[in-house]
């Protein structure tokens, strides 16, 4: 079967999986879903400043990713960014600087089959993925920003499962609860792509 080079198979525990690669503790909670606001971009604009000074000529590309980023997307207030750095696992050469300017680890884990190291940030909240060149997780991050931003109607389907999510069980994972909305808006940008061939891969039928 024909699939796209960006497809993953449906996998509904995956957030709550990946908690035995924690080593640390974020340093803000999260917070509440809220509506859309502008100064979500000065944040980011401010965080990759911070990094780039941080980092200089080790930093090879730097994206405001997830729900922020998105106009007109209810979002927790944390500023989601991919980096993309020469090598990951060298954490030796990114990692200290970062760590000097308040950013601090606390996952070491693979996503997508790709290494990734995942940081926190206080003020503003952030999230920071560190990728090496290549990495797939940051392009499905693109192709579904891209997706988002010009399909309102799957924009507004993913908020109403963030919502859900956020309302249901606190015994399980926020993002575990919403991921089948995550894969099946993933299925229809796959499919509306003209890159690539992707035969349809409904959660039912998903390996």
């Amino acid at each position: 079967m024909v699939t796209h080079p960006l497809w993953r198979p449906y996998a509904p525990t995956a957030n709550g999986d990946r908690q035995a690669h924690r080593v640390g503790q974020r340093q803000v909670r999260p917070g509440p879903l809220q509506p859309h606001q502008e100064r979500w971009a000065l944040d980011y604009a401010e965080l990759e400043a911070l990094i780039a000074g941080a980092l200089g000529e080790r930093l090879l590309a730097i994206r405001h990713v997830g729900s922020t980023a998105v106009p007109g997307l209810i979002a927790k207030p944390v500023i989601d960014l991919d980096l993309t750095v020469a090598d990951v696992e060298d954490e030796h050469g990114y990692l200290p600087p970062l760590e000097r300017v308040g950013f601090t680890l606390i996952f070491r884990d693979g996503l997508g089959g790709n290494a990734h190291r995942q940081l926190t940030f206080a003020d503003p909240n952030a999230n920071l993925h560190v990728w090496s060149p290549g990495a797939i997780e940051p392009q499905r991050h693109l192709l579904f920003w891209h997706w988002m931003t010009d399909h309102p109607a799957d924009r507004d389907r993913y908020a109403a499962a963030k919502l859900e999510a956020s309302g249901a069980d606190r015994g399980r994972r926020y993002n575990d609860l919403k991921s089948a909305v995550v894969y099946d808006i993933y299925e229809r940008a796959f499919l509306a792509d003209p890159a690539y061939d992707h035969a349809p891969r409904p959660r039912e039928s998903a390996d």
